[in-house]
C-alpha cells in the first residue's frame, strides 16, 4: 500500500509541477517579444509531453496489477525460487537459473499470458528492465484481447 500512496504523492507533485511550468509557458507567450514565445511554446509543450507520458505508466502499472491479482486469484503467481544475498538482493546466478525455467515455459506456451506474465517477472529479478516491461506488456495484451471464435464453436450457435 505505501507503493500506490508514494506514487499517487510523486504524481500529483508532477501534475502541479506541469501546471505551474504550462502557466509559465503561457504567460512568455502573451509577451509579445519572439524569443519568449518561443521559450513559451517549449514551456507549453513540455508539461503535455509529460502528462501523456504519466498518463501511459500510470495505466501499465494499473494493468500490470490487475493480472497480478488475477494470477494470484488463480494461484499462479510465481514462488520466489531465487536464492537472496545477506542484503536481500537476488543472487545473480540463481535469478539467470530462473529465467531459463521461465523463458521456457513461454516458449512452449507462447499465447498464454500467465507464461508472459511470470517471464516479465523473472526478466525483472535478472534486472533487465526493458525486456521485463516489454514482456509485461506483451502479457496485457495477450490478456485483453478478444477471444476469437473458431468456425467449430461458431456451428454450435444454432445454425
Amino acid at each position: 500500500m505505501g507503493g500506490k500512496i508514494t506514487y499517487f504523492f510523486l504524481a500529483t507533485v508532477l501534475v502541479i509541477v506541469f501546471g505551474v511550468v504550462a502557466l509559465e509557458g503561457v504567460l512568455l507567450m502573451l509577451t509579445g517579444e519572439p524569443a519568449a514565445m518561443g521559450m513559451g511554446a517549449v514551456a507549453f509543450l513540455l508539461p503535455c509531453i509529460g502528462v501523456w507520458f504519466l498518463w501511459h505508466n500510470t495505466r501499465f502499472a494499473r494493468n500490470a496489477h490487475r493480472l497480478a491479482r488475477e494470477l494470484e486469484a488463480e494461484g499462479g503467481l510465481p514462488a520466489d525460487e531465487s536464492r537472496h544475498t545477506p542484503g536481500g538482493r537476488i543472487d545473480r546466478d540463481s535469478a539467470d537459473a530462473v529465467f531459463a525455467k521461465r523463458r521456457a515455459e513461454t516458449e512452449d506456451s507462447p499465447d498464454d499470458w500467465r507464461s508472459w506474465f511470470r517471464l516479465a517477472v523473472a526478466y525483472h529479478d535478472a534486472r533487465d528492465t526493458p525486456r521485463a516491461r516489454k514482456a509485461m506488456q506483451r502479457a496485457i495484451a495477450l490478456h485483453d484481447r478478444p477471444a476469437t471464435t473458431s468456425p467449430s464453436t461458431s456451428s454450435l450457435s444454432g445454425d
